[in-house]
């Protein structure tokens, strides 16, 4: 079943609070192999004038997990997550994610289109301090592969 069209521009509600931890950015960081004493050492990212470690860029894909969830859950939308794997990434970030930030997200979906076969879902999620700080929009695009 294709994914409904008329799911553009649908906003979900804001996730609960993600509060970011100094263990959670050291344990990404060392995942990925990013070895920037700012990830890792408070005073190293003090140094650069944050107060606490600083996340790699790809840190926030953790809190929009749980954003994706009602998108996922929809019934209406259509989408058989199954059948769906990542298309794309893309961060544009106001600040980094600093260890103490409590943040929210808000998903929005920008595109649904199809082509040969396959569904293409885009969704943006806008992630935010609980005080309403922007602090990174994150895109993610989702390939859906159609019926075998």
């Amino acid at each position: 079943m294709p994914l409904d069209p008329s799911y553009v521009g649908r906003t979900y509600p804001p996730t609960s609070s993600y509060l970011v931890g100094r263990e959670k950015i050291r344990e990404f960081a060392t995942a990925i192999g990013a070895t920037d004493p700012a990830h890792h050492d408070p005073a190293a990212a003090r140094a650069l004038g944050y107060p606490d470690v600083i996340a790699p860029p790809t840190f926030p894909v953790i809190p929009t997990v749980q954003a994706r969830d009602p998108i996922i859950d929809d019934p209406g939308l259509g989408l058989d997550y199954s059948r769906v794997v990542h298309g794309d990434q893309r961060f544009a970030y106001h600040r980094p994610v600093v260890a103490g930030d409590e943040l929210l997200c808000t998903t929005v979906i920008d595109e649904i289109m199809s082509r040969g076969g396959l569904d293409f879902f885009t969704t943006r999620t806008e992630i935010a301090t609980d005080a309403g700080e922007p602090v990174v929009t994150v895109w993610c695009k989702l390939v859906v592969r159609g019926a075998e």
